[in-house]
């Protein structure tokens, strides 16, 4: 039997209320997302793609269809099942850093593990690990104070990390960033995809979105376009310093 894919979905359908009217936010989309998968989620405003994410990241279920995450049917989960499928399966990263201003980086990577079972001495070298994957191996001690916009979002990054997710979810994470910090960071998830990890990011820019190895274009709740970049391409967006 081979592997299950990370993402799988079946005619997911989601209905929102908007006084009197029914609005479909998604309209029946099917997509496989494979382990190992750098995937851009793009779209206008209203496209459905952020109600897509919110699905993929168990935030919410489907109106109709299944949704599956690593094999795991979520569509008829509860609150406190999906909370636990999340912690197990999933890293976000979002467009605000979401950090804790009176703790430094070791400590917001750390907050995570409130939530598992590893063990408390352990807590501190995972963290470690972590930010110096994230190239912040010399800020461990430093609050966010005392980091730039860029060194925060890789302190969320590493916060995202911590408990060796199967799948990282970014929403906008370059949108808060100047073009070459953004870019930055960007190149430091190609190589966290590069390393093996999944990353779906969703953005509404075409030169962010460049940098993963395939597009999905959402509009009006319907997926309109699926497209993979050729080898050349995706290499011109890497940087060596």
């Amino acid at each position: 039997m081979g592997k299950e894919p990370v993402i799988r979905t079946q005619a997911i359908r989601k209905a929102y209320a908007m006084g009197n009217n029914v609005v479909w936010a998604l309209k029946g989309v099917d997509i496989t997302i494979e382990a190992g998968e750098f995937v851009a989620v793009m779209g206008p405003s209203g496209s459905g793609k952020s109600t897509f994410m919110n699905l993929v990241g168990c935030l919410d279920l489907p109106t109709e269809g299944q949704l599956w995450l690593n094999g795991e049917d979520t569509s008829k989960l509860n609150a406190e099942q999906l909370a636990k499928i999340r912690n197990k399966y999933i890293g976000f990263v979002f467009q605000q850093f979401n950090l804790l201003a009176r703790t430094d980086a070791i400590e917001n990577v750390s907050l995570p593990l409130l939530y598992s079972n590893v063990p408390d001495k352990e807590w501190t070298e995972r963290a470690k690990r972590r930010l110096t994957q994230v190239g912040l191996g010399n800020r461990m001690d430093h609050h966010p104070s005392q980091l730039s916009g860029g060194q925060q979002q890789r302190v969320a990054i590493a916060r995202a990390l911590i408990n060796d997710p199967l799948l990282l979810l970014a929403d906008e994470p370059t949108g808060a960033l100047d073009t070459q910090t953004g870019d930055e960071i960007m190149q430091l998830f190609q190589s966290l995809n590069d390393e093996g990890m999944t990353i779906v990011l969703v953005t509404h820019e075409p030169e962010i979105a460049a940098f993963a190895k395939r597009q999905l274009m959402f509009r009006d709740g319907e997926l309109v376009s699926d497209e993979r970049a050729d080898a050349a391409s995706a290499n011109a967006q890497t940087v060596y310093a």
